[in-house]
């Protein structure tokens, strides 16, 4: 773990160096553009960086308690973007002060069996039901689809990242908070690739109605670039290198979906950040848009191929 955090620690050092020269070195408005954009990344993942190696100092609570803090902070973001009721308060209560807080019991007391089930069945039932108790029927649909939506990806599939902590892998007892070092590493190294890639080789924008500034040949570049880190990487995982470098490649390209899929939403609601979570960093489910979808395939991958189930 010393040994893969330290390395995390050593390329953001080298990142934030070669970012601080190139801001001297660079004159070009579109060339400055890139490396504001570009420190903008690094000095978010500082921070980042910093309360994340806390939560694991801490063991499974300290990582369950950080994940609930940005599952709140995220889904709050995804509220306030997306339109509600009065009707959709109470509704709204059980979802940050209940549903939240109990998912995150169940991972810290390793109940996979519920915890697998509790948003996608039980809250998933209870939040229209409560909405509809409310009486207010306008948009009723809708209203209750982004609560239910918003939970399902800002809780659930989340809380997979720290979920990892409950699995038995054999042979690898006690080492699983280096799984999620793992997740977190690749799925990052693959956004920034991306973003680096677009903006300097990009030609053929992706998805132009969506993200148009996400390229094809940024997307391929950083797909490949961090399944080969996670192949590099794989020393700290029970993976072999090509499992290493087949898992990376799943886990960006579904962080690619989950990146894209946010930035529609962006876009729906006329918003080019969900909120300012560190100023002028945008908000914290622009940090986590990509780990929202690579977290729960991950853990899933994990516990299919390796775990005891």
């Amino acid at each position: 773990m010393l040994t893969l955090m330290g390395g995390v620690l050593q390329v953001l050092v080298l990142a934030s160096m070669v970012g601080f020269a190139l801001t001297l070195i660079l004159r070009q408005e579109a060339a400055v553009a890139v490396v504001a954009g570009l420190n903008a990344r690094i000095q978010a993942w500082w921070v980042m960086l910093i309360i994340f190696t806390l939560a694991l100092l801490t063991g499974k609570y300290g990582a369950n308690a950080l994940f609930a803090l940005v599952s709140f902070l995220a889904l709050r973001e995804f509220i306030t973007l997306t339109p509600t009721r009065r009707g959709d308060h109470r509704a709204l209560f059980w979802t940050f002060f209940v549903f939240v807080p109990l998912q995150y019991f169940l991972v810290a007391m390793r109940w996979y069996e519920l915890f697998a089930v509790f948003i996608p069945l039980y809250a998933f039932l209870f939040i229209p039901t409560r909405s509809a108790i409310a009486g207010q029927t306008d948009n009723f649909l809708a209203r209750t689809a982004t609560i239910q939506w918003g939970l399902m990806v800002c809780v659930y599939c989340v809380s997979h990242a720290p979920a990892l902590l409950m699995l038995k892998i054999p042979g690898y007892e006690g080492q699983n908070a280096k799984l999620l070092v793992y997740l977190v590493v690749v799925v990052q190294v693959s956004e920034v690739v991306q973003y680096l890639f677009s903006r300097t080789l990009g030609r053929y924008p992706i998805a132009p109605t969506v993200s148009p500034r996400k390229m094809v040949e940024g997307v391929v570049g950083g797909v490949i670039v961090a399944s080969l880190v996670g192949a590099w990487l794989s020393w700290s995982t029970p993976f072999q290198a090509w499992q290493g470098f087949l898992i990376s490649l799943v886990i960006t390209l579904v962080g690619f979906a989950g990146s894209l899929c946010m930035s529609a939403i962006k876009r729906d609601r006329r918003v080019t950040e969900f909120g300012q979570f560190m100023q002028g960093r945008g908000g914290m489910l622009d940090r986590i848009d990509a780990l929202c979808f690579a977290a729960p395939i991950f853990f899933h991958l994990v516990r299919f191929f390796f775990a005891e189930t």
